[in-house]
C-alpha cells in the first residue's frame, strides 16, 4: 500500500513518485502530494487529534487524517472542492470523524479558541492557479499584495484556533513577475511570525512538475532565468 513511503528526517524532501494509495488522485490544481502531509501528521500528532487543513481542496489531508485515525476539520470557499472531499473520504476505513464545512480561512467562525492540535493546509499561491470565478472568498484570485494581506488573516486565525505548544505545518511557493522572483514564502512565514508563531522549520521540497515540456526549459535559457523548482513548508509552533 504504501511501498515508497517513509519517515522524513531531513530538511531536503524529494518526492517524484506523487502517491496513489487510498482515493489520492493527482487531478485537482496544485494539490500537493499525500507523502507531505503523511509525514507532518505522523511526526506532529498523535491518534484522535485534531487536525484542521482550512484550504482542504480536493481532501488530500482529510484523506490522510481518517486513515490514520485522526479526526479532522476540512474548509474551504469552494462548494466543488468540499464536494469532492466529500466523495473521496466516505469510503476511507480509519477511526478518524471528520467534518466539513464551507469557511474562509480568514474567519473560522466555526471553531472555537485552542482546539485544533494540529494545522496541516496547503494554500492558493496568490493567483498562480485560479480555483473558481465570482467567489469573493477565494485568496486565488488576489494580486500578490492582497493575497499577503489576507494571509495575515489566516495566521491570526491559525493561532487563535490552535491549541498552545502545537504545530501548524504550511506549503507554499514563490512566483516570478517580469522576470523577477517574487518571495511569497518568506513573505507568507514573516506574517505567521509577526502575529506570534515561532519558527520551528524550514524545509525544502522539490517540485517534480516544473519541466513538464522542452519549451519551458528552452524558454528559460532564451529569457535568462531558472525554472522554480521548490517550494517552501514552513513548520510553526504557537
Amino acid at each position: 500500500m504504501f511501498t515508497n513511503f517513509e519517515m522524513q528526517t531531513t530538511t531536503i524532501w524529494s518526492f517524484p513518485e506523487r502517491g496513489k494509495w487510498l482515493t489520492h488522485k493527482g487531478d485537482y490544481p496544485g494539490n500537493w502530494s499525500p507523502y507531505v502531509p503523511r509525514n507532518l501528521i505522523l511526526r506532529y500528532t498523535n491518534e484522535n487529534d485534531l487536525v484542521l487543513d482550512q484550504f482542504v481542496g480536493s481532501g488530500t489531508t482529510l484523506i490522510e487524517c481518517k486513515g490514520l485515525n485522526r479526526r479532522a476539520i476540512g474548509c474551504d470557499v469552494n462548494d466543488k472542492a468540499i464536494e469532492l472531499s466529500k466523495e473521496r473520504i466516505k469510503d476511507i476505513v480509519g477511526k478518524g470523524e471528520v467534518n466539513l464545512f464551507k469557511a474562509d480561512a480568514r474567519n473560522l467562525t466555526g471553531i472555537n479558541d485552542e482546539t485544533i492540535d494540529f494545522i496541516c493546509t496547503h494554500p492558493p499561491y496568490a493567483n498562480i492557479i485560479k480555483y473558481s470565478e465570482g467567489i469573493k472568498e477565494d485568496l486565488s484570485l488576489l494580486s500578490v499584495e492582497k493575497f499577503i494581506d489576507a494571509m495575515q488573516d489566516v495566521a491570526k486565525e491559525c493561532l487563535r484556533v490552535l491549541k498552545k505548544e502545537k504545530y501548524c505545518a504550511i506549503l507554499i511557493g514563490d512566483t516570478r513577475k517580469n522576470g523577477y522572483i517574487i518571495p511569497l514564502g518568506f513573505n507568507v512565514m514573516n506574517t505567521f511570525i509577526n502575529v506570534g508563531f515561532k519558527l520551528k522549520e524550514i524545509i525544502i521540497k522539490e517540485q517534480h512538475n516544473c519541466r513538464s515540456t522542452k519549451y519551458w526549459e528552452n524558454l528559460s535559457l532564451k529569457k535568462n532565468f531558472y525554472l522554480i523548482a521548490h517550494e517552501y513548508l514552513f513548520i510553526f509552533k504557537k
